[in-house]
């Protein structure tokens, strides 16, 4: 008899005693664990909602509006140099459910394979994705520079496997590959019959936007959302674009589900795409409170061994054999609540994440109190 699936806790509600601890220091909890974007909605998306909204009685595609889809081509072209076909893009309600859904409709287009395999050090969903399938999830490791290595994979589980996630710039280590690296991934991917989903939602973030695509659409996925490049987390728009007939599956099997992005939210979307102005005003954000949080934390002792995407800081204590959860608590002292590198695999357990989404003042304050609490 089967084993019934009983849903393990959520990882960020492990963070809830720290959240209490942090929030008691005078000036209240400073809280950059789970990445939450708090820089105001572009007001070229707010008016393109109040546009929409009168228009929304009927139901959506479920494959995206073909503005939104054109909208999506076009940005792709515009910022990777990818040349694809509106056809060839389906749309997410954000891309969490995707990421978590897409091996279920995989193993369904493929029972005689039962295997995701995924970077060791990522993102809780892709192992989820697997679990909530009822299919084995196989980590494969990471280099010494946070890159996944496929060399690493086991010929045994790359002949099982379904799908091989790859996440690049990298949640939580900010990696980032280059066009040849993920060229190399795809080419792996091809020789063995696995899709290749490349996670590739903080490329606004990277010095330079590389893409899987580049090598290719045949046999991978791309992976895009809105929530932080535009800062419309909640308004829960992404979109997948890659090998032809993969997202025709993909799109055809996903209207049986119901899954039908709102028409205001498509339209938010088509203006955010856009624009690239906006983009540019948050990366530079993000890279200015890069610069703050570093140069304060590097003086207590604390590095950042990870890659250059700005999104996230991946912090290991620099003298001591801490674990994150160790340093985690540290900072909960100071009001700065991080998440333990344990969360994202075993194999970051003496990392934290630093999602740098709080504005500067609040910051500067956190950093002001970890001075006075840790010096």
């Amino acid at each position: 008899m089967a084993t019934p699936f009983v849903p393990p806790p959520y990882p960020y509600e492990r963070l809830d005693a720290l959240a209490r601890l942090a929030d008691s220091v005078p000036g209240g909890l400073v809280d950059c664990s789970i990445g939450t974007p708090c820089d105001p909605v572009p007001e070229i998306v707010i008016d393109a909602v109040r546009a929409a909204a009168p228009n929304s009685a009927g139901y959506p595609p479920s494959a995206g509006t073909p503005a939104y889809r054109a909208a999506a081509a076009a940005w792709m072209r515009r910022r990777l140099d990818v040349d694809i076909d509106e056809g060839s893009v389906g749309v997410c309600l954000g891309t969490k459910e995707f990421v978590g859904g897409l091996p279920h409709l995989l193993h369904r287009r493929d029972p005689s394979r039962d295997t995701v395999l995924y970077p060791a050090i990522s993102y809780p969903t892709y192992d989820m994705g697997a679990a909530l399938a009822g299919l084995r999830a196989v980590p494969v490791p990471l280099d010494a520079d946070w890159h996944l290595d496929v060399d690493a994979i086991d010929p045994a589980d790359a002949a099982r496997a379904l799908v091989l996630w790859i996440n690049e710039p990298g949640n939580p280590t900010s990696s980032v590959a280059t066009d040849e690296q993920l060229a190399r991934v795809a080419d792996w991917g091809r020789r063995h019959g696995i899709v290749v989903a490349s996670d590739e939602c903080y490329v606004e973030f990277a010095p330079a936007a590389a893409s899987i695509l580049r090598s290719g659409l045949d046999g991978v996925l791309a992976v895009h959302s809105l929530s932080k490049r535009s800062n419309l987390a909640g308004m829960r728009c992404g979109f997948y674009a890659g090998d032809a007939d993969l997202v025709r599956y993909l799109v055809e099997s996903r209207k049986h589900w119901g899954f039908m992005a709102p028409v205001p939210v498509q339209a938010a979307a088509v203006a955010a795409l856009g624009d690239d102005t906006h983009v540019g005003e948050q990366r530079e954000r993000y890279a200015q409170r890069r610069s703050l949080v570093l140069g304060a934390l590097e003086s207590l002792g604390f590095e950042h061994d990870g890659g250059a995407m700005t999104f996230y800081l991946w912090l290991r204590s620099r003298d001591s054999v801490d674990d994150g959860w160790e340093i985690a608590a540290r900072f909960a002292h100071a009001g700065l609540l991080v998440s333990p590198g344990d969360l994202y695999g075993a194999a970051g357990a003496d990392h934290v994440r630093i999602a740098l989404v709080q504005p500067t003042d609040r910051l500067e304050l956190a950093m002001t109190r970890c001075r006075e609490s840790m010096a």
